[in-house]
């Protein structure tokens, strides 16, 4: 009997499930990489302790979150030849060594000093240790260089040419490399990931705040936090923009998904809310702002904007997903900014951490960046289709000739798999996060193998009173 099961579709079901899964952790590990630099940083600059705890919490999370980026980013690989070998062979000239560079230059130096990072507390100088941290850091940077060099060219190729049989070969390393759309995409990416963890940290001070619990070190967390969400938030603003008008110039189809225009139109309105009708080809119940599509993305209030029927159907993305999915990530972006703005103005009032309703905000914004990552990939991705290589290669001629059968039977076992190891990660992560920063766990001896001298604290009355500080 014939399969009515879509292996296409499956298969790019499954690897959208797969990836969406794991970018998730990468990440959120970039900027926590970053971010615990930089505490460990103030802890050496200053001998303040509370910094040092705060990294001995945070670091236990950033293993978990690292470990899991790992055993799922292992999986996307070994997808290329289960579910997409033609692709792997067409391209893997080109994909192969940029991938083949990521495991050399960053993760084996991630691996080395991660180590050290986790284990070495006690073990090495105060110096050493923060070196791993540093260069850990800097390995999930050159790990996200590699990445997003790899998907940039699958968006807008270059440096290559076809060869007999369809298959792809490097002419010019450097154009493959830095093709026209990565440098934009690398920051955009970067900074989201910057955002992500300062919101997850910001939303855990919030939270020690509003329940009284960890005063000093939450006053600590969310104050840095708000200071990533007062400068880093607008200048991501930006960076889209720039982004969107590369998009705008290599992937103009992209774009008119984006924005839901289907006539070209001198002046385009910005759609605030439609709902995309592919087979009608036309948007129902449209909220329009005249012209502000076309001075975004042209800079002039009458400005050409290409329409998706300049394309044919058959070479079109998935309007509505994209549409909405674009909305979602700039919307979050937008809730950023204006809590950065709300935080500054509470700061200066000095209300910054009493004002309860804005720690209760503060929680609510802690998935922001994970779903405006996952959103912002969607585009991206989505928004290529129907091609894997964009305006080179479909995605309909590089599945593997599996049966739909078997690739339904696989997205299944990693839908059951995957959950099982999100609910234990969440598990240990919550428990970390329950019991807060332990102060009594800092240094063997009064002045500690690090060799900063402890001032005296305040006693942590954590077991009588709950998890409070006293």
């Amino acid at each position: 009997m014939a399969s009515h099961l879509d292996p296409v579709f499956l298969a790019r079901l499954q690897f959208a499930f797969t990836v969406a899964y794991h970018i998730t952790f990468p990440a959120f590990t970039i900027g926590l990489a970053s971010w615990l630099a930089v505490v460990e940083w103030r802890w050496l600059k200053t001998g303040n302790p509370l910094y040092a705890q705060i990294y001995r919490m945070w670091v236990k999370i950033f293993a978990v979150a690292f470990g899991m980026g790992v055993v799922t980013g292992v999986v996307l690989s070994y997808q290329f030849g289960t579910n997409w070998s033609v692709f792997s062979d067409k391209v893997g000239n080109i994909i192969g060594p940029l991938l083949g560079y990521e495991v050399l230059t960053a993760f084996f130096l991630e691996a080395s000093f991660l180590g050290i990072m986790l284990f070495g507390w006690n073990r090495v100088s105060k110096r050493m240790h923060f070196v791993a941290t540093l260069i850990v850091a800097v390995g999930t940077l050159i790990s996200a260089f590699w990445i997003l060099s790899a998907n940039s060219w699958m968006q807008t190729p270059a440096g290559f040419r076809e060869a007999s049989g369809g298959m792809l070969l490097p002419t010019d390393w450097m154009q493959v490399i830095f093709n026209p759309s990565f440098p934009y995409r690398f920051i955009h990416m970067v900074t989201g990931a910057y955002l992500t963890t300062a919101f997850v940290v910001g939303g855990i001070g919030g939270y020690y705040l509003w329940r009284g619990w960890h005063v000093r070190h939450a006053r600590i967390m969310l104050g840095m936090a708000m200071i990533m969400a007062i400068f880093v938030s607008p200048m991501q603003l930006l960076f889209g923009d720039m982004h969107g008008l590369n998009t705008f110039e290599h992937q103009p189809v992209k774009v008119a998904a984006m924005e839901g225009i289907w006539e070209t139109e001198q002046g385009a309105g910005l759609r605030l809310f439609a709902w995309p009708d592919q087979i009608g080809e036309t948007n129902r119940f449209e909220i329009v702002i005249p012209k502000l599509s076309s001075l975004i993305l042209t800079h002039d209030w009458n400005g050409e904007v290409k329409g998706l029927r300049s394309w044919a159907r058959a070479d079109r993305p998935p309007v509505a997903m994209v549409f909405w999915t674009f909305r979602i990530m700039v919307g979050l972006g937008m809730l950023m900014i204006v809590t950065g703005l709300v935080a500054l103005v509470l700061y200066f009032r000095k209300e910054l951490f009493t004002t309860r309703w804005f720690h209760l905000w503060c929680m609510a914004m802690t998935p922001a960046g994970f779903v405006a990552v996952v959103t912002g990939w969607l585009v991206t991705e989505v928004g290529r289709q129907p091609f894997v290589v964009f305006n080179v290669m479909r995605t309909s001629e590089t599945v593997s000739p599996v049966a739909g059968e078997a690739v339904a039977a696989s997205l299944t076992a990693f839908v059951v798999t995957y959950g099982l190891l999100f609910t234990a990660a969440a598990y240990y992560i919550l428990k970390i996060i329950g019991k807060g920063p332990d102060s009594d766990t800092m240094e063997d001896d009064a002045y500690g193998s690090h060799g900063v001298k402890k001032p005296p604290l305040v006693t942590d009355m954590a077991a009588q009173t709950g998890g409070k500080d006293v």
